[in-house]
């Protein structure tokens, strides 16, 4: 046995994984939806974050699922994140005062995704305001609104099914269509791990 720390062997092969960080979902507006929206994302296994300006609402007590509950204007809990392609962005609340803030910012931050409820009344009424703002139609583009697949969902649970898809469709690149409808491979490749040789001590 050796103690110098030299390799003894002349051929060494070591194995290589990481592990990303889970997706990071961040729910605006504590809402009815957002507690089913809340259980169902920590089931695919998101790490999520609730967030709204109320503190008589937005408490650990009302969203025990979440992974944190944040007091702050949605707009400003935005600006101190730091918010990738792995973040996804769902404005719950439909109201103009926190909307068109959040949305302002997620929607030039690089999110994965940006969605926001609402009526289709509501959507067009929220385009106008983000204009106003400032946003452009190329920064529209990224918005999915209002929020949500075309299931037919009637309930909170049904409605988080809904975002969810969407969201899943987002990061693996699906269509969102029936898979009776779309040719290929049902199931996608997953990420490799790979061996690789390891660099011999001399």
């Amino acid at each position: 046995m050796s103690v110098t720390g030299n390799c003894l062997e002349s051929d060494v092969r070591v194995l290589f994984s990481s592990t990303a960080r889970p997706p990071h979902l961040m729910v605006f507006g504590a809402v009815d939806f957002a507690h089913a929206l809340i259980r169902s994302a920590k089931v695919l296994g998101y790490r999520v974050t609730l967030c709204d300006a109320r503190p008589v609402f937005a408490t650990p007590e009302r969203f025990p699922e979440a992974d944190e509950v944040v007091t702050m204007w949605p707009h400003e809990y935005l600006e101190t994140q730091e918010i990738s392609a792995s973040t996804f962005i769902c404005v719950l609340t439909h109201d103009p005062k926190f909307d068109v803030p959040a949305l302002t910012v997620a929607l030039r931050s690089g999110a994965g995704y940006v969605g926001a409820m609402g009526s289709r009344r509501t959507h067009h009424d929220r385009l106008g305001r983000l204009r106003a703002a400032g946003v452009t139609d190329t920064e529209l583009t990224g918005l999915s609104s209002p929020i949500g697949l075309d299931l037919g969902a009637a309930t909170p649970e049904e409605t988080a099914i809904s975002i969810l898809g969407e969201i899943i469709a987002a990061r693996r690149g699906g269509t969102g269509r029936p898979l009776g409808q779309v040719d290929g491979p049902i199931h996608r490749s997953a990420p490799v791990i790979t061996e690789v040789p390891a660099l011999t001590a001399g």
